[in-house]
C-alpha cells in the first residue's frame, strides 16, 4: 500500500517537474507548445513514461515533437535528478496521448449525429 502511494507521489512530482523543464530549460522549437497529461512509473521506480498532447492534429507535426522529446530525454532526466531527491532516477520515455485526439473525434461525431437528426 505505501509502495502504491510512493508511486503515484513520484509520478504527480515527475510530471510537474517535466512541464516546468520543458517550459523553462527546453529551447529545442520542436517541443514548443507540449503538454504533459500524465506519467506513468514502474514500481520498482526505475523507468517513467510522460504522456503528452500537442495542439497541432497534423501527423508530421506529431513526428517532429516526439524526435524533438527524445533528443532532449538526456536533459529532462539529468534535470530530473537534481530536481527530485530519490536514489535513482527513472529512465524516461515519452508516448504521445492519444486520448485527446479520440475524445476530440467522438464528440465530433456525436455532433454530426446530433445534427443529422435535427
Amino acid at each position: 500500500m505505501a509502495q502504491n502511494y510512493r508511486v503515484g507521489r513520484l509520478a504527480q512530482e515527475i510530471q510537474k517537474e517535466v512541464s516546468d523543464i520543458l517550459l523553462r530549460r527546453v529551447r529545442d522549437p520542436r517541443v514548443q507548445g507540449v503538454t504533459v497529461t500524465g506519467v506513468e512509473v514502474t514500481g520498482d521506480l526505475q523507468q517513467a513514461t510522460i504522456y503528452y498532447s500537442i495542439l497541432s492534429e497534423l501527423a508530421s507535426d506529431g513526428e517532429k515533437t516526439q524526435i524533438g522529446l527524445d533528443k532532449a530525454t538526456g536533459l529532462i532526466r539529468r534535470e530530473l535528478g537534481a530536481r527530485l531527491s530519490i536514489y535513482v532516477t527513472p529512465e524516461i520515455k515519452f508516448e504521445r496521448d492519444e486520448s485527446v485526439q479520440y475524445g476530440d473525434n467522438i464528440d465530433r461525431l456525436l455532433n454530426k449525429l446530433r445534427h443529422s437528426e435535427e
